[in-house]
């Protein structure tokens, strides 16, 4: 057998090889969803306006599956073994869209996966979605800065910072993503008041 023969049967040989010899297997994770909200519809006419809710921006480390956790200090990680079922713009957008939906007063609620406009538009930054550990423990940071837009003119109308903090008496991750249930409930019902408040207010004639 020639060398240059052997040469091409070694070669064949090590491109048949299973990949999983060569590649690392991707680690499992459990998918988390929030915790489904519970809420009571709010009694009280249909308004007559329509509102738009989009994904709000985010960091590279908040605009992701990982469920974020701050250890320490300005250390920025991640639960191992866990993600959401969506980056937390897309899961706190849904939230309060299902908030809206709920409560019942805005005739017409849609996102920003669809082409249909708004009377207003609710969007902003998402500045905190992640767990905290600190000297009086460890709890849930949500933290929004919100803006209520002008559909038609995309003129600013108000805005506002949402923080809510939610402290847990576990670091267990389904009692960590609870926890994050509660806070993105809380953070939603004041998004919800404020916004029925703003638009209440706002110019007729934009």
């Amino acid at each position: 057998m020639s060398a240059a023969f052997r040469g091409m049967a070694l070669g064949l040989a090590i491109s048949l090889m299973p990949a999983c010899s060569i590649l690392p297997k991707a680690e499992p994770a459990d998918v988390y969803r929030l915790p489904v909200a519970v809420t009571t519809p709010h009694n009280g006419p249909s308004l007559p306006w329509t509102l738009r809710i989009g994904k709000p921006q985010a960091s590279d480390a908040l605009n992701s599956p990982r469920i974020a956790v701050i250890p320490q200090g300005d250390l920025i990680s991640s639960y191992k073994g866990a993600r959401w079922s969506d980056p937390a713009p897309v899961l706190l957008r849904n939230r309060l869209l299902d908030g809206f939906i709920s409560d019942g007063r805005v005739r017409g609620v849609s996102n920003d996966d669809s082409t249909v406009q708004g009377t207003f538009e609710l969007g902003g930054e998402l500045q905190a979605f992640q767990t905290e550990y600190a000297a009086g423990g460890v709890s849930v940071h949500v933290r929004l800065d919100a803006r209520l837009v002008d559909g038609r003119t995309q003129h600013i109308l108000a805005s506002r910072r949402f923080e809510v903090s939610q402290p847990l008496t576990s670091t267990a991750v389904p009692s960590v993503v609870a926890g994050f249930g509660q806070a993105s409930d809380r953070l939603t019902a004041q998004v919800v008041e404020w916004t029925l408040a703003q638009a209440a207010v706002a110019p007729k004639n934009q």
